[in-house]
């Protein structure tokens, strides 16, 4: 009763300040009819303010989302359904979804008077452009009683959670690298539909005997290919993500590391759907082992909430990819790395793992002067030069780039971006 007097309406209000004074009048003047009048107007508001009052636990509200999971730019319908529980009817509602900002603002919706036991459902979307987990709700309902002298807001305290997760490109079908490794089912499988002789083929390593050698495979792919032991192999692939704060460049959706998280969701969901054997690390602690789930929501959702971090380095993200290396293909998408840095990533290579990395020139991502932007491309060359010579696959990101037309470069090797780097840097040690 208390907190549906707080919610007197001023027609509410005004109608007790009418019946105070014609109280007053009637006890001065002596009229009983007045008196009459004056107890009406009273009892009036404080019927509504009772029957208002009450109503909170007369409603029931249920929320659902379609779908829960959207990709960034997505829209996801959200229904709230109202029931009245109560054999009394409703006034009219104003219904306020509570949203995140991040969300857009918040709905407000008008739903006429519910009848006793009746329900009645609303619809309104929602889109975000930034990945994470957002909370959906409470419902906010404001009750009036059918004369408007009352006026009072309940909140529904259950929320309903939105994940908006990174947006996942189709990517061409190539035949990967050190895609065989360890023991396990022995159906060969590969990233593009071979024949058997090519499925019988693995890279050349260093010990390999000559004899083995598959020349129908070494001339079509370019590099020294070899027959395959009579053993079970399997597919394994490790995506790296580099969550360094100041190896990114850029702020909000166009930034350097949402680049970076698409591409990571874009390559991790390619390789699962090509029958590999997926573990997902980044910097910011994350470690998953997508071949003990089934689907790509597990793995989605931690991408979704990857945040940069202003302490992680690259020596502790090596030391996670390092704990569990067991060989085959490492895919790395790494922001901008110091020759030093690019020295380290060198440690990854043990066991035979063969490395691919994505190297993003963040500075690419800013407007620099003509020596600034210079001094970023000599940097980032000789980052690349370090990590070719360490035995990864480069392949260079500038901003405006498409995952969908670097992804072949994965399979081609960089050879191409190796010669572009040593002249690069042939050049800049002769101008010093």
């Amino acid at each position: 009763m208390r907190d549906g007097l707080r919610g007197l309406t001023t027609r509410g209000r005004s109608f007790l300040a009418a019946a105070v004074a014609a109280a007053i009048s009637a006890g001065i003047l002596g009229e009983k009819d007045l008196l009459r009048v004056a107890v009406l107007l009273a009892v009036l508001p404080l019927l509504a303010a009772a029957y208002v009052g009450r109503s909170r636990y007369k409603l029931a509200c249920n929320r659902s989302l379609d779908p829960h999971r959207v990709p960034v730019g997505a829209s996801s319908r959200v229904v709230l359904r109202l029931q009245n529980m109560s054999r009394l009817p409703t006034g009219t509602l104003l219904l306020e979804d509570r949203l995140p900002y991040a969300l857009g603002s918040r709905p407000r919706v008008v739903l006429e008077r519910l009848g006793a036991h009746q329900a009645s459902s609303v619809a309104y979307t929602v889109r975000a452009d930034v990945r994470g987990r957002y909370e959906v709700g409470p419902l906010v309902v404001r009750m009036t009683d059918p004369f408007g002298l009352c006026e009072l807001s309940r909140a529904f305290p259950s929320v309903d959670h939105l994940t908006v997760i990174p947006q996942v490109t189709p990517l061409p079908s190539v035949r990967l690298p050190g895609e065989y490794a360890g023991s396990g089912d022995s159906r060969a499988r590969s990233v593009a539909v071979h024949g058997e002789d090519d499925a019988a083929t693995r890279e050349y390593r260093m010990g390999d005997d000559l004899r083995r050698v598959h020349w129908k495979s070494t001339a079509r792919t370019g590099e020294l290919m070899v027959r395959r032991e009579e053993q079970p192999w399997e597919s394994r692939a490790t995506v790296v993500l580099d969550t360094r704060a100041y190896g990114h460049r850029g702020d909000g959706p166009t930034a350097s590391f949402e680049w970076a998280v698409s591409a990571t969701a874009s390559i991790a969901v390619h390789l699962r759907q090509a029958g590999y054997k997926l573990r997902l690390v980044t910097g910011s602690g994350a470690d998953v082992d997508a071949s003990e789930v089934t689907g790509d929501g597990l793995l989605l959702d931690h991408l979704a909430e990857v945040r940069l971090d202003k302490n992680i380095e690259l020596t502790t993200l090596v030391q996670r990819v390092r704990q569990r290396a067991d060989g085959g293909l490492i895919i790395g998408l790494f922001g901008s790395v110091s020759t030093a840095e690019a020295e380290l990533l060198a440690g990854l290579r043990a066991n035979g793992a063969t490395c691919v990395g994505f190297l993003l020139d963040s500075s690419t991502w800013l407007h620099l002067p003509d020596k600034a932007r210079a001094e970023a491309d000599h940097a980032h060359g000789a980052a690349a030069l370090a990590l070719l010579q360490s035995g990864w696959r480069v392949i260079g990101v500038d901003h405006g780039a498409r995952l969908p037309a670097l992804w072949p470069q994965a399979a081609r090797g960089s050879q191409g971006f190796a010669v572009r780097a040593a002249m690069a840097e042939t050049v800049a040690g002769g101008v010093r």
